[in-house]
């Protein structure tokens, strides 16, 4: 676990200087730099596939599904999401006992998925693109093995950066993806990456203990945690993660970490001032010694908790996927820009942080998705939301 750790700590980084204050509006009128973004990419993007036409026979802009804000779904969405989530928690597992002991159920495949190939799935060329595979086989899954006849929702965080609480996804009610957890008096400052590296320290916040509203309140985690960032956590059985470790869902939503890193402004100014895919992935991930968390980061300790705060195991909580989904509407956004230059843009290398050095990801290398169940893509076919195998836009 220790080795882990310090790999992770590696991976993130450190970290050098305070938030930015916070701002006090809520709600959709909360980001218009990054929404009008948002807009004017798809227009963009209506423009360019008129000239150049669709690499899918199959999808078109008119056949594409568009996903949308946790908030502006009406309660017989939310209701059908949170039914179908839940519901791969009582289907069995494709991941043989054998490579990961812990995983119980259809979930816990993803999770196990993301733990396996963490160290290469982050601070590399494939960081955007195998997540945006990830989320987009996760929505798959809820809609083939599930029943849903919706399309993944994401999470705004310029939206709720003042106060996450006050998040519809947040509010703990019965439609909402469930709360914080129980308030744990006590507790010291959150170090980023770990206190042996305090680069950034988060105050804690009124949660760290189990979930105690909403329909996930009495989720089961199974795997992890590999880098934990609460001090009271139960170990894994398995130094990799991958064993059996049942424990409830803990948070502790960091207003903190939203109101610092994930602002309008901070959205915006990623979108607007990356001239390359590189300074795009590799500022949305942090310049740490630079001082900045970077909204992936962010995102991840607004949630916070365990295992929401863990880099390997974040996918155990349920809300990384709105999260995530919000990540891909970014790079969506970003690439729509410029299309002639950004659809298939790359960056980075083939390992982490290119420690070791490595050559240059490709557009040709392959992503997969292990026992998950999906046939592996390359990062080019991953790249464009209308090819490939998908078939989506953003609102």
């Amino acid at each position: 676990m220790k080795v882990l750790q310090l790999i992770a700590a590696a991976l993130i980084g450190a970290v050098s200087s305070a938030p930015s204050g916070a701002h006090h509006c809520l709600g959709p009128k909360c980001a218009p730099e990054s929404d009008a973004l948002t807009a004017r990419g798809l227009e963009n993007l209506k423009a360019f596939t008129a000239r150049k036409g669709y690499t899918n026979t199959t999808c078109t802009l008119e056949k594409a599904v568009v996903r949308k804000e946790w908030s502006t779904l009406c309660d017989s969405e939310k209701k059908a999401y949170i039914d179908a989530v839940q519901c791969l928690a009582k289907l069995p597992p494709k991941t043989p006992a054998s490579l990961a002991a812990g995983v119980k159920n259809r979930y816990d495949d993803l999770v196990a998925t993301h733990i396996n190939q963490t160290l290469s799935i982050h601070g590399t060329g494939n960081f955007l693109s195998w997540h945006r595979y990830f989320t987009w086989a996760y929505e798959h899954i809820l809609q083939t093995e599930c029943g849903y006849n919706g399309t993944q929702p994401y999470y705004n965080w310029p939206w709720w950066a003042a106060d996450p609480l006050r998040a519809p996804n947040f509010d703990g009610s019965d439609l909402s993806m469930s709360g914080d957890g129980k308030y744990v008096a006590g507790r010291n400052d959150t170090c980023v990456p770990f206190p042996a590296a305090c680069g950034v320290r988060l105050p804690p916040g009124n949660g760290g203990g189990c979930v105690k509203s909403g329909p996930f309140k009495d989720w089961q985690v199974n795997l992890g945690p590999v880098a934990p960032v609460l001090t009271n956590f139960t170990a894994n059985p398995s130094p990799d993660g991958l064993g059996y470790n049942p424990r409830c869902l803990r948070r502790d939503i960091s207003q903190a970490a939203a109101s610092g890193w994930t602002k309008d402004s901070d959205v915006a100014t990623l979108i607007t001032n990356a001239d390359t895919s590189y300074n795009f992935s590799t500022t949305m991930q942090g310049d740490f010694l630079a001082g900045y968390l970077g909204v992936h980061t962010a995102g991840h300790f607004t949630i916070g908790g365990d295992p929401g705060g863990d880099l390997f195991a974040s996918p155990g909580d349920p809300m990384f996927f709105l999260h995530h989904s919000m990540i891909d509407r970014t790079w969506w956004t970003w690439q729509n820009q410029d299309l002639e230059n950004r659809l298939y843009a790359i960056g980075a290398t083939i390992t982490t942080n290119n420690s070791p050095p490595s050559r240059n990801a490709t557009l040709d290398d392959i992503i997969g998705l292990g026992n998950v169940g999906f046939p592996e893509l390359t990062i080019r076919e991953a790249s464009n939301t209308l090819g490939g195998p998908f078939c989506y836009i953003y609102k």
